[in-house]
Order: structure tokens, then C-alpha cells, then sequence
């Protein structure tokens, strides 16, 4: 059964040179599957990510969570704790190859919704071009809003207030 929910995505990109760049959004999307089956996330990507024109959706899984992009821009990018993977990313001008190098896996999504976080690092044609560190949650648009949660390229994630 799928249904509305309200993702909040928070992330730390971190170039070679260590410049971070934070992207903060709120959107609407749906969360769907079951705990048998795996859930999965999707949202229409908007003129803030960069990506208008595109649908992303994380399949989540015991272990691993996989990103799909359709659209203007397509890829597949699997997530699997202490694994490589290395896809072809679709821009729509030319593709090239896109390495992701999982540190960090964790998903604890449900019916009702969950968080999620996120720690690779991205390299493009072999190169590494930077680090990646996000954190998403999804809850009911009828629940309290989200308390902001920090994630810290490379230590742990911190809760900013009260439940």
C-alpha cells in the first residue's frame, strides 16, 4: 500500500579540497512496500536539487538501499555498507561511469515512515571527486514536523532539540 509522506532531506557534500557544500530540502513523496518485500521512497526531484524534470526513488532493503533517477537525468546507484558499485550515469547529453564507495548504510523505514543516512564517496571515471553524507526522513504529513538533524561528513550524526 502506498502512501503520502513528507521527506526531509539533509546533506553534506564535501569536495577534495574539503569545501562542504549543505543542501537542506523538504518535499512531498510517496513510501510504499512492506517489511517483506522492502519499501520504497519516491519524489519528484525540483529547480532547488538541480534535477527538475527527474523521479527519484530508494528501494530499501535488509542491508542495502538502491537509488534510482528517471528522467532528465537517469542512474542507479547501490548502497551496500563497506561495497563499491559502479553504474553508468545517464545525463541526457552523454553518460559517464559513477562510482559509489559505501561507508555508512542505515535504514530504519516503515509503514509510518523512518530515517535513513547515507555515507559514501562518488567518483566519476575511477576519480574520487568528493564525499557524501546524508540523512532523510519520512513521516505522515498529518505527524508533528521534523526536529533538524545535523550529519557530520565524518563522525556521527547529532540530534539538534527535543522529541
Amino acid at each position: 500500500m502506498e502512501k503520502e509522506v513528507i521527506i526531509s532531506i539533509h546533506g553534506v557534500q564535501t569536495d577534495p579540497d574539503g569545501s562542504d557544500e549543505v543542501v537542506d530540502f523538504l518535499t512531498k513523496g510517496s513510501l510504499g512496500g512492506s517489511l517483506e518485500q522492502g519499501y520504497y521512497l519516491t519524489y519528484k526531484e525540483s529547480e532547488l536539487t538541480g534535477l527538475e524534470g527527474t523521479t527519484t526513488t530508494f528501494q530499501i532493503e535488509p542491508g542495502q538501499v538502491t537509488m534510482l533517477r528517471e528522467g532528465n537525468l537517469n542512474s542507479s546507484m547501490v548502497f551496500r555498507e563497506g561495497e563499491r558499485h559502479v553504474s553508468l550515469y545517464d545525463a541526457g547529453f552523454g553518460g559517464f561511469m559513477l562510482g559509489v564507495n559505501t561507508h555508512r548504510v542505515r535504514a530504519d523505514i516503515g509503514h509510518e515512515g523512518g530515517e535513513m543516512e547515507l555515507r559514501y564517496a562518488i567518483e566519476v571515471e575511477n576519480t574520487v571527486i568528493g564525499e557524501n553524507a546524508f540523512h532523510i526522513q519520512v513521516r505522515d504529513p498529518a505527524l508533528p514536523t521534523f526536529r533538524p538533524k545535523e550529519v557530520l561528513p565524518n563522525g556521527p550524526s547529532i540530534y539538534h532539540g527535543g522529541v
